[in-house]
């Protein structure tokens, strides 16, 4: 008897190759499509994408309308950390409460074996790995799933490039058009600038302000502290500067970002919170990514009371708090928390 399988599809090329792989190798395959986000006019069109990628494989496709949990677990911490001077990670959330969360749920109530989805990581059921193609895995963001789902998961492009997967889809008649679709944005719900998605939701983010030395002192002024991140180094005065500022701190009590020069940007240890663990050490040695797209450092890791204190074997530049920090050794997912403190 064939295993059953959920695949999450959105109508993008990488779901459908995902899917299409899986009833090739004799699953059992239904898709998913989640509505998220509420975009005017967004799920019209992807809704039929993921449809007609459904007809072609020969999957059933189900509908579930997530927009009002979406915005509860998603959009309402993402205007809440930039509120309190944080730099939110919203696909992490997202990830943990909706992807691999309600979905897993779903795949309960269809009586589904397994969950697989379009993402590029590697899952052997008891860890994640980074993706084969480095420049597009995503393991950072699924730092924070429930450790217990990890047995069910597949993720069949893990082990692909993605220029194989649009090569392949390009080849079959049929699927020709979703191999020369555009790539969906970073952060789905986000159009153009995430300061728009503020105001959407009546955050006053043009609210001039005063910039700060790291003395304290006055030295110029910001357009609104929710305009800056730490690291930034344009968008704000500094009267009398003769080097580059960057963005050190921001102070949203008072409307205030504190700047500095490179070498006070830089960052030897930082705190955690929320953590979320793969293994059950609590003293290690591993790497860390503070950032999406940023080089993972050598640091030591200690676990204490919901809270991990990491010690950099070398300086970051730009760690904002809100941020994830996720630990590997080699390419094997470890966890990671939520970064609260960058001294």
């Amino acid at each position: 008897m064939s295993k059953k399988i959920l695949v999450g599809m959105s109508g993008g090329v990488d779901s459908t190759v995902t899917a299409l792989m899986l009833k090739n190798a004799g699953y059992e395959v239904e898709g998913l499509y989640m509505k998220l986000h509420s975009k005017p006019g967004y799920h019209e069109i992807h809704l039929a994408r993921a449809q007609k990628a459904a007809d072609f494989v020969g999957v059933k496709l189900h509908v579930l309308d997530l927009q009002e949990r979406f915005l509860q677990k998603v959009v309402e911490p993402f205007i809440e950390t930039y509120k309190e001077g944080k730099t939110p990670n919203p696909c992490a959330l997202c990830n943990r409460n909706l992807k691999f969360g309600e979905m897993i749920r779903y795949a309960d109530k269809i009586g589904a074996d397994f969950l697989a989805t379009g993402h590029y990581v590697k899952c052997d059921g008891e860890f994640l790995y980074q993706a084969e193609d480095d420049t597009k895995d995503q393991s950072y963001f699924l730092f924070y799933i429930e450790r217990s789902i990890l047995p069910r998961l597949l993720f069949p492009l893990g082990e692909k490039k993605k220029k194989d997967i649009k090569a392949y889809a390009a080849s079959i008649k049929g699927l020709e058009s979703f191999a020369s679709q555009s790539e969906s944005s970073e952060i789905c719900f986000v159009e153009n600038s995430y300061t728009d998605v503020l105001k959407e939701n009546l955050v006053n983010v043009d609210n001039e302000g005063e910039v700060l030395d790291t003395s304290g002192n006055v030295v110029g002024k910001h357009k609104g502290y929710m305009h800056y991140t730490i690291g930034k180094r344009r968008g704000f005065s500094v009267h009398g500067a003769h080097e580059p500022h960057y963005v050190v701190d921001i102070i949203p009590q008072k409307n205030q970002i504190v700047v500095g020069t490179k070498d006070q940007l830089e960052c030897k240890r930082v705190v955690l919170n929320n953590i979320n663990m793969f293994i059950d050490d609590t003293e290690f040695d591993a790497t860390v990514k503070l950032r999406y797209r940023t080089k993972a450092v050598p640091c030591h890791v200690t676990i204490k009371d919901k809270e991990a204190t990491v010690e950099l074997q070398e300086g970051v530049f730009g760690v904002a708090t809100g941020q994830a920090a996720v630990f590997y050794d080699k390419e094997k997912l470890l966890g990671g928390g939520w970064i609260t403190q960058n001294r």
